[in-house]
């Protein structure tokens, strides 16, 4: 017998008005031939932590991990603002927006995750967290040229799309298509003053 498993992660997620806003962004960095994957704007999202394939059995534990982490976290709000390239702007791989705001609370709820999940068997985060929203990732077969390219578009660039209130953490399942990822969210948990 096969146990149902679920790609997923566990994320902050946007309001449309701040998707709308990065969907014009990207409108604006598109170039034609450009050979960058652009996220479908009505999926970014904040991630904090990508748990991969997990058995249904296991998101009570993983919403009651994720109750645990909101609890005493009032909301809080975050800036969408500026934008920038993973590793750099030479060897573009990744084109983000960046987040500002509250970021101590961010910081906070993200390793009270990380910490709660490790009791469920999830390997901790080896990197520190980064906080971010990802517009596009270059494809392998882009050349040096291409990825400087845009590592200049998006230097040249600025960006604002304003602030929004984190009132809730979402346990999201990622479906693989040809088309993209598509998400849906499986738990929600609210953050909540002690």
């Amino acid at each position: 017998m096969s146990i149902e498993e679920v790609r997923s992660f566990i994320a902050i997620e946007l309001p449309e008005n701040i998707k709308g806003r990065l969907g014009e962004l990207q409108s604006r960095l598109q170039s034609g031939k450009s050979r960058a994957r652009w996220v479908a704007p009505e999926s970014i999202h904040l991630t904090l932590k990508f748990l991969g394939s997990i058995s249904v059995s296991s998101i009570p534990d993983v919403t009651g991990v994720m109750e645990e982490a909101a609890f005493g976290i009032p909301p809080f709000r975050l800036g969408v603002r500026g934008l920038g390239v993973f590793p750099d702007a030479r060897r573009v791989r990744v084109v983000w927006v960046g987040l500002d705001g509250e970021l101590d609370e961010l910081m906070q709820l993200q390793k009270r995750l990380d910490s709660g999940l490790a009791s469920l068997g999830f390997a901790p985060e080896s990197r520190p967290f980064t906080a971010h929203l990802t517009l596009a990732r270059m494809r392998d077969e882009a050349s040096p040229a291409e990825r400087e390219a845009i590592g200049q578009l998006v230097s040249a660039a600025s960006f604002e799309a304003g602030d929004f209130s984190v009132e809730s953490v979402s346990l999201m399942k990622s479906q693989l298509t040809r088309e993209g990822a598509i998400y849906s969210r499986l738990a929600s948990a609210a953050l909540t003053i002690v």
